[in-house]
């Protein structure tokens, strides 16, 4: 047993970097940050109602610079994600080439399938949000953090959207989970589910709006997959469509070229500068990945200029019906590609628990020591944030 203890201590020294959770969910665990042992908590904004206290709570538990991360002593620190969820994407009008604020209903029937006809239902839906107006403030929140990532956006075929007032109002009534505070509002937790889903064309648009920010500012990207992953991939493959990497023959035939340009020459023409001019993000990271393995040969592509991650959590990741899948992908994710989460809405013990069983498992599935196996995430999500 002291040996089992002394082993995952191990883990906690080297630094446990969790790559996607939402304590914001429950914003009064957000005071219990301050006695969790991970190193890193990457937290999701997903709505109107959770980017300003993402905000608040990157300030409130600050990363001044990557080098902290080195001080083993050094409380845990937050890195904030700004985004809007696929789940909320309804909220959203795509207000760019016009300053034109739709008519409430006409929006949700266009974005709606089925198109609602419930009058009811369409009253209790929020005000939609302009997207020309969030790209505005997401990107002012990524200048303020140097280190901010976009996120949680994404695609999913399956979600419903909730039933009632309450589920756009923040009250509280029926909801589940594993605190007796109240919920930030907005969140869906514990509703019933309505038949209504946001036609994909409309998630489209709202993710392809972030991603364009993310590469504009040079950030890296959570991304939310369910059902979608090939419409993901050809999503992020429109954005680099020209820009794939060359093969090794194509680079030796370049490099051998007559008067071929070196690394030297790039760096000092401030080739590195580039990358936030890039029209793709630079890292993307396919959170919580529940795509079967096949999958991944088209994100591993050699010709795939971005580097795509690969995070897990247990949560979500081993349920009893899709562990066996999981434990195959894990086993086929490159070494320097994969990354752990908690996914979790609340912070506290319960957070720091989830993390250690999910860096258990895959160092178990990877024939990793916990403590070589924590220093290879560690380095994978530094490289992952920082680039």
């Amino acid at each position: 047993m002291g040996d089992d203890r002394d082993k995952h201590d191990s883990i906690w020294q080297v630094g446990v970097f969790d790559s996607h959770c939402h304590p914001t969910d429950i914003m009064a665990s957000v005071k219990d940050i301050v006695r969790m042992k991970a190193r890193v908590l990457t937290i999701m904004a997903t709505r109107s109602q959770d980017q300003e206290m993402v905000e608040r709570t990157a300030r409130l538990y600050p990363l001044g610079s990557p080098h902290e991360l080195s001080d083993v002593q050094s409380r845990t620190r937050v890195v904030p994600a700004f985004g809007w969820h696929p789940w909320f994407s309804h909220q959203m009008y795509d207000d760019r080439s016009t300053h034109d604020q739709p008519d409430p209903g006409d929006h949700y029937k266009s974005v709606l399938v089925p198109a609602p006809e419930d009058e009811k239902f369409l009253e209790a839906l929020p005000t939609p949000f302009s997207l020309r107006e969030f790209l505005q403030l997401t990107e002012a929140r990524l200048k303020e953090f140097p280190y901010a990532l976009v996120g949680e956006v994404g695609l999913d075929r399956s979600f419903r959207v909730p039933e009632g007032p309450s589920a756009m109002t923040g009250d509280t009534t029926q909801k589940t989970g594993g605190s007796e505070e109240d919920y930030t509002p907005g969140s869906r937790e514990g509703r019933p589910l309505t038949p209504y889903r946001v036609n994909l064309e409309h998630q489209k648009t709202i993710l392809r709006a972030q991603f364009d920010l993310a590469a504009k500012m040079g950030r890296p990207v959570s991304v939310h997959s369910v059902q979608a992953h090939g419409l993901i991939f050809e999503l992020m493959q429109s954005l680099w469509k020209g820009r794939e990497k060359p093969s090794k023959r194509e680079r030796r035939k370049q490099t051998d070229a007559p008067g071929a340009a070196t690394s030297k020459d790039a760096e000092e023409s401030g080739g590195a500068a580039t990358l936030s001019k890039l029209p793709y993000p630079p890292r993307i990271c396919m959170h919580s990945y529940s795509g079967p393995p096949d999958t991944l040969k088209q994100f591993l592509n050699p010709a795939v200029p971005a580097d795509i991650y690969f995070s897990f959590s247990s949560g979500i990741n081993f349920l009893k019906s899709s562990s066996a899948k999981v434990v195959k992908v894990i086993e086929e994710v490159p070494e320097d590609r994969i990354l752990v989460e908690s996914d979790l809405h609340c912070a506290g013990e319960l957070m720091d628990s989830l993390l250690a069983d999910i860096v258990g498992k895959i160092c178990e599935i990877k024939g990793w020591s916990l403590e070589d196996g924590a220093r290879i995430l560690r380095r994978n999500y530094i490289k992952f944030v920082f680039g």
